[in-house]
């Protein structure tokens, strides 16, 4: 999957928690997400306008990292763990491990091609 793939197939299934994602699809996003960030900020866009970009990706960004999670066989409410702030650790150590090779109890393994 590659970047424009996984960051489509990210905003198109922007409130789904059910299923796998794949490490370049979460990772795609991720790097958008932040070049998005890097973009406002190098274009001095007001706050509210910057504010909205971020919580217009608030809710994809929670999707795909818990397909992420799903992936690996972890319930995708781990993801809370990085509120603790020493959370952070284990939870980038999880995504970005390879997911299981198989049908989890999450699903079948998620496609590297978008369909």
């Amino acid at each position: 999957m590659g970047f424009g793939a996984a960051i489509a197939t990210c905003l198109r299934k922007f409130a789904v928690f059910e299923g796998r994602a794949a490490r370049p699809e979460y990772w795609y996003f991720y790097l958008f997400c932040i070049l998005l960030s890097i973009g406002a900020g190098l274009l001095k866009l007001p706050d509210i306008i910057s504010g909205a970009i971020s919580f217009a990706l608030l809710l994809p960004s929670i999707g795909v990292t818990t397909r992420r999670l799903h992936d690996i066989g972890r319930n995708g409410w781990n993801q809370l763990w990085v509120l603790t702030g020493i959370g952070i650790v284990p939870v980038v150590y999880w995504l970005t491990r390879p997911g299981e090779p198989g049908p989890n109890r999450f699903g079948p393994p998620p496609t590297t091609q978008e369909t």
